[in-house]
């Protein structure tokens, strides 16, 4: 286990921290869903924000938010608008991996702003993280979460991370009552990467895989039962990526029973004598809460903790 600093990592590169009275772009670069725009506005004005909300959002192409070429331009658009203070992402769903390579990376790193998301918006985060190196956010979504009366942990972490009160060496807060497992003890360094397990594998064997090299993987999911993930977890084993990884910190895998899961995990990870920890409330549950994508940190699954080893927004 690797428990010192791994001076060959290089940090990936902080994004500008969201200010007060910031602008909050909405886009919808996978799936549609109806927005209340009154509700969200209201949401947002009641905590000092404006929202801008880009085209995509307001049209449906079957399970698609508009055309490809639609929710491709939101998301450049976004990037380079410079009033916008931040992205956060409408939905997940499906669609964001028919944007990757058509994306504009120099475009994205150029005008690096913290970018929100989950699920389907997995694919981007990898996306951005190999190709733009800038740290990007595992975080609420505009209506199933923020608008969708998570408990209050969701809205705090969230807005905690993004305007800087996170800083480097702080250990990251869990809800107390939401009890963590220790699947294997130890300590590790790494930059922290990863997301919804089901992307995760299928974006393997493209140009947008996870460089797994140097990682703490991060993987939640929800839909799929006990063998599914056994059959996910053991296809990331078969191509290469689990033997890369310095630790693993596992999310809600919504709808699996705790224990065994737990026992897979012990079977899966056990062998690979890197820290595990599951119960991280992040991903497709209540409260949910913001991770940096990209970061380097540190696990400590002995004690049950997550430390930022770099800051993540710059003020």
């Amino acid at each position: 286990m690797n428990a010192r600093p791994d001076p060959t990592l290089i940090p990936h590169t902080p994004v500008p921290a969201l200010p007060m009275q910031g602008l909050i772009a909405v886009i919808a670069p996978a799936g549609p869903a109806a927005l209340d725009t009154k509700k969200a506005i209201a949401w947002m004005r009641a905590r000092g924000y404006a929202l801008r909300i880009f085209p995509g959002v307001f049209e449906k192409d079957g399970y698609l938010a508009g055309s490809d070429e639609v929710r491709l331009n939101d998301l450049h658009a976004a990037f380079m608008d410079p009033e916008v203070d931040a992205i956060i992402c409408l939905r997940g769903g499906y669609g964001t991996p028919r944007l990757l390579d058509r994306i504009d990376f120099q475009l994205l790193r150029q005008n690096a702003k913290p970018f929100i998301g989950y699920s389907d918006i997995t694919a981007l985060h990898l996306a951005i993280s190999r190709y733009a190196g800038f740290v990007t956010f595992h975080g609420p979504l505009l209506n199933a979460d923020l608008l969708g009366e998570r408990l209050p942990p969701t809205e705090s972490s969230f807005f905690n991370m993004l305007r800087g009160q996170c800083r480097a060496g702080m250990v990251l807060a869990h809800p107390v009552g939401r009890p963590l497992t220790t699947i294997v003890p130890g300590v590790a360094y790494g930059r922290l990467l990863g997301g919804n397990l089901s992307m995760i594998a299928a974006t393997m064997g493209t140009p947008f895989e996870i460089d797994a090299a140097g990682v703490i993987l991060f993987i939640e999911d929800i839909n799929e039962p006990l063998y599914r993930i056994d059959r996910l977890l053991t296809h990331l084993r078969l191509a290469g990526v689990l033997h890369k990884l310095r630790g693993v910190l596992v999310g809600d895998i919504a709808g699996v029973e705790a224990q065994a899961l737990d026992r897979l995990l012990k079977q899966t990870l056990e062998p690979l004598c890197i820290p595990v920890l599951s119960g991280w409330r992040s991903g497709h549950c209540n409260p949910n809460l913001t991770l940096p994508m990209g970061a380097l940190v540190k696990l400590d699954a002995g004690n049950q903790q997550l430390a930022l080893e770099q800051n993540v927004v710059r003020r």
